[in-house]
């Protein structure tokens, strides 16, 4: 049997881990320096810390090192969004498009990489890698 691998760029959770990347970034370049020195970058450095971590366990040989990452990643999607929520209340985020955007993405992203957490964990015998 020939075996299958994936490349990292074909893997949806990190396709959209890109995509949150940049509404967040775009999310970054509307707000003041005051609000960047307050939040501490903290916003803008847990979304990318979400791809930075898939492509970071994607990259390991065990699953559970794999999935570790993937944790982490998960984490880093939590915080993002916690971030986010604080630019809401506070009435700092101006723009109802990218509100809009970065939800859609947060709602699609963090069940999917629940999927691929589960499929890394069921395919860990597997020589397949898996793709969600």
């Amino acid at each position: 049997m020939e075996k299958i691998y994936l490349t990292l760029e074909s893997l949806e959770v990190f396709q959209l881990s890109k995509q949150l990347s940049s509404v967040c970034w775009n999310i970054y370049k509307t707000l003041d320096w005051k609000v960047i020195k307050d939040l501490k970058e903290q916003f803008i450095d847990s979304s990318d810390s979400v791809g930075a971590n898939i492509a970071e366990g994607y990259g390991r040989f065990h699953y559970l090192d794999r999935i570790k990452f993937m944790y982490n990643a998960r984490g880093s999607l939590l915080e993002s969004k916690y971030w986010f929520d604080l630019l809401i209340d506070r009435k700092l985020l101006k723009d109802d498009s990218l509100l809009k955007d970065y939800l859609k993405i947060f709602n699609e992203l963090k069940p999917k990489l629940n999927n691929f957490i589960n499929s890394i964990y069921k395919n860990r015998s597997s020589h397949l890698t898996p793709n969600v």
